[in-house]
């Protein structure tokens, strides 16, 4: 299933700093999870990579950036 174009000029978007320390520039991380053999049922455990945008200053992950779920986890 193709994704809708989106048409927009950079005037109609806003700028994105870092929470802690407002630097603007950002870099891919990721968060990694794990989960227990048992839970996988493989015996072994597996790993989760979630993307994420840190600032490249300081490393911090805004909030917007994360996934509802780990947000929820606190």
């Amino acid at each position: 299933m193709d994704q809708p174009r989106i048409n927009l000029t950079l005037d109609q978007t806003m700028p994105v700093q870092c929470d802690k320390c407002n630097h603007n520039v950002f870099e891919e991380g990721l968060i990694m999870r794990k989960a227990s053999g048992l839970l996988t049922g493989t015996g072994q455990t597996s790993y989760m990579p979630i993307p994420v945008f840190a600032c490249k200053a300081s490393g911090h992950v805004n909030a917007e950036f994360l996934p509802k779920e780990l947000k929820d986890l606190g």
